[in-house]
């Protein structure tokens, strides 16, 4: 997976709580930077692939090791 600029534990959280961390943590990025997401929620899956729909950011690798689930979003 890419390299990242902010780290994202939302281990032992549920939806809506993954996505809603994700985007406050988004915010304090600037543009072109790399948010990495650690999960546990099966959920999340689809939810970070509309998530990134929604709001324009990219979705660049999207993995599962394990019962975690880990995401990088670049933000737009």
């Amino acid at each position: 997976m890419a390299d990242f600029d902010l780290e994202l534990d939302a281990r032992g959280l549920n939806c809506p709580l993954p996505i809603l961390r994700a985007k406050k943590s988004i915010q304090t990025l600037s543009t072109g930077q790399v948010l990495r997401i650690v999960a546990t929620d099966p959920g999340s899956v689809k939810d970070f692939e509309a998530f990134c729909k929604q709001t324009g950011n990219a979705l660049l690798a999207s993995a599962q090791q394990g019962g975690e689930y880990h995401f990088h979003i670049r933000k737009a």
